[in-house]
């Protein structure tokens, strides 16, 4: 299938997708200090550029898009049709990057929690970001 849009388009479109401040980071960011949670963003300091340090709690936040982070079994993870091989490299080397950064964060002593962007979706997320406040919370 070729792709309907020229390639100045579709370059135009994907530089307009952002990588700080999206809308599932935002809805965790307000909701988490509506409940009274203080954290750090995007701390460069740390592997990985977490989205949400939480420095008290030793927890760091990952809220990952299931397209860019290849989202296991989701259905928001799909392979673009035209330029296949490319996304599926990237996407998996992604994947690997997260997966190692995870690994050195938890070694270091820091709780690593990821929210993936379907777990955001309809109406009942803030079920969802209770769960995820007990484990800042309780979890060591």
């Amino acid at each position: 299938m070729t792709d309907n849009l020229t390639q100045e388009q579709r370059f135009r479109n994907m530089s307009r997708i952002k990588s700080k401040n999206t809308i599932p980071e935002l809805k965790v960011r307000s909701y988490l200090f509506s409940k009274g949670l203080r954290y750090r963003i995007h701390d460069s300091t740390i592997q990985g550029k977490p989205d949400l340090v939480f420095k008290k709690y030793r927890t760091l936040i990952f809220v990952n898009g299931c397209f860019w982070h290849g989202h296991d079994d989701c259905r928001y993870n799909t392979i673009p049709k035209t330029n296949t091989m490319y996304w599926t490299e990237k996407i998996a080397k992604n994947k690997k990057r997260d997966k190692l950064s995870y690994k050195n964060l938890s070694a270091k002593g820091w709780k690593v929690i990821v929210i993936w962007e379907c777990e955001l979706k309809g109406k009942s997320y803030d079920k969802y970001l209770n769960k995820v406040i007990f484990r800042i919370l309780n979890e060591s």
